[in-house]
């Protein structure tokens, strides 16, 4: 796999972006000058001051490859944990509305990441 992948204006190799509700999520992979990919995390949040104006409260996560996998065994067990034992609450339109034709797994499965 030693093809070069084109980076786009943001420096990232791929980039997804999630819209759930009020937050949108962003996966980027980059990589490091050693050619090394890795992953970012970010919670993206649009925040009103009491001016009117908005602003945007982010957090982010860097994911190295050779934590792919705990990350995604651990983010599984939490997800099936709060499916087994949360109280069922009505969800929210926009995500009836997003998610129709989309699977009902939520299950996270990176096969042979980091190889």
């Amino acid at each position: 796999m030693s093809e070069e992948l084109e980076k786009n204006e943001n420096g990232d190799l791929f980039s997804k972006s999630v819209r759930a509700g009020k937050r949108t999520y962003f996966f980027d992979v980059k990589s490091t000058r050693g050619n090394d990919y890795y992953l970012t995390i970010t919670e993206s949040k649009k925040r009103f001051g009491t001016d009117g104006k908005f602003s945007y409260e982010k957090h982010k996560i860097f994911l190295y490859k050779e934590d792919f996998e705990k990350f995604v065994e651990g983010l599984n067990e939490a997800v099936a944990h709060i499916k087994e034992n949360a109280p069922e609450i009505e969800p929210r339109k926009e995500y009836t509305e997003h998610n129709r034709n989309e699977s009902t797994s939520s299950e996270v499965n990176f096969e042979d990441l980091g190889n």
